[in-house]
């Protein structure tokens, strides 16, 4: 399990390093700059996560039914939150309209809200000090 979230964990990363440089060079000949913000909103919740899994992949304060929980929530958090705020910035590029599936975005903040709770009480739940 280990190795899975620290693999979750880079690739997140590397994919947020793409999409940061993408969201800098490549949409701002494309949108508006105010959109490049809230595109780097998501890049930076995705970043936030990922380096998230490389510390839970590091630690052994939290058992594996823990850190088996927080890599769906926070993979299903970051397709969610930051997927979604992706589709919403680029929106007037694309012919689908992401505007109908914006209920998603706070689901997905709420779902890593939750691997972040999941965290802290396997931390307090851990007998070892």
């Amino acid at each position: 399990m280990n190795k899975t979230l620290l693999v979750t964990g880079s690739v997140l990363g590397i994919l947020g390093i793409i999409l940061g440089a993408f969201a800098a060079h490549g949409l701002e000949k494309l949108v508006e700059p105010d959109v490049i913000k809230t595109f780097e909103t998501g890049v930076r919740y995705q970043l936030y996560h990922a380096f998230f899994l490389l510390i839970i992949g590091s630690t052994s304060f939290v058992n594996l039914k823990i850190k088996k929980a927080i890599l769906y929530l926070v993979i299903l958090g970051v397709v969610f939150f930051s997927g979604s705020i992706y589709g919403l910035a680029t929106n007037a590029l694309s012919s689908f309209d992401f505007k109908t599936i914006a209920v998603i975005t706070p689901v997905g903040g709420l779902l890593l809200i939750l691997a972040w709770v999941v965290m802290l009480v396997g931390i307090i739940r851990n007998k070892v000090d």
